[in-house]
Parts: C-alpha cells; sequence; structure tokens
C-alpha cells in the first residue's frame, strides 16, 4: 500500500488529495482518462456530478481488473472544461471519496482546466496511475539482477 507524504512546514493540501505519495515497489498500473461514459456507451448525464460519479467508477473497474484496489493509486490527473464546474466536481468528491478511500490516504491530483475534451458534451476526465504488488504466483521469472548473475557464474 501507499504512504501519504506531508513535508515538513507544508500547508495542508487545498482539498482531498496528498502532497505526495511512495509505494513499495510493484508494477506500474496506468489508467487511461476515463470520461463520463458507462459501460452501455451512454453518457452518465450532462451534469458535472453524474459525469465525476461515472468517471471514478470506471477508475475503479480498471484499477480493479489490473489486481489492484482504489488504495493502490498514486496519482490522479483531472480534467475539467470549464472552471465553473470545480465546485461541483469538488463537492461530488466530497461525497464519494470517503467510500472510494476509507482511510483518508488520497491520492496526489493534480486539476486542469482546458479547453474542451474528445467530446463537446463531456466535463470531466482523469487519469490514474496505481502501484501493484508483485505476486510470487504470477508465473513470470523474476528480473535477474546484477548480484543474482554474478552467483550463476
Amino acid at each position: 500500500m501507499a504512504r501519504t507524504i506531508s513535508p515538513k512546514g507544508f500547508p495542508a493540501p487545498l482539498g482531498m488529495y496528498s502532497h505526495g505519495m511512495v509505494s513499495a515497489g510493484g508494477e506500474l498500473v496506468v489508467v487511461a482518462g476515463q470520461v463520463g461514459v458507462g459501460p452501455t456507451g451512454a453518457l452518465a448525464g450532462p451534469d458535472i456530478g453524474a459525469q465525476t460519479r461515472q468517471v471514478f467508477a470506471n477508475v475503479r473497474a480498471i484499477v480493479e481488473a489490473a489486481g489492484c484496489s482504489m488504495a493502490d493509486l498514486v496519482r490522479l490527473q483531472t480534467f475539467l472544461v470549464s472552471a465553473d464546474d470545480i465546485p461541483g466536481f469538488m463537492k461530488t468528491r466530497q461525497e464519494i471519496f470517503p467510500e472510494l478511500f476509507p482511510t483518508g490516504a488520497y491520492p496526489p491530483n493534480t486539476l486542469v482546466v482546458v479547453s474542451r475534451l474528445v467530446r463537446p458534451e463531456l466535463k470531466v476526465e482523469v487519469e490514474a496511475m496505481a502501484v501493484r504488488r508483485p505476486s510470487r504466483t504470477s508465473g513470470r521469472p523474476r528480473p535477474a539482477t546484477a548480484k543474482r548473475r554474478a552467483r550463476r557464474r
């Protein structure tokens, strides 16, 4: 599990995120930008709240399919198409984050306002990164280190 970083002398984050995280070694899981479109391909709704809920449902589904949980997230990057949607986005995060991150360790997040997304009806997009802990039963050989190579000689 990742550990949050709060440097001495830093003020608390401005919202529901951490300044940084350190993760134990493992495999990086990168989640492409997720938008407010559900599994059926339909838009979750025209408002920022509905789209934000769908975005995080999509992120959760992808990290879980990769063998992770939301606790394994180490980075979020959020794109909004209007600064006017920031309050609605933040309100929705306040509603859903306690369930998604019950320990209160929120991943670092960068929020950027952009001119538009790939489709004009989309209001929010979120990219994510997680670290999956290595599995001893994955069946994959461990990468050879210089020390192990030297012992084999």
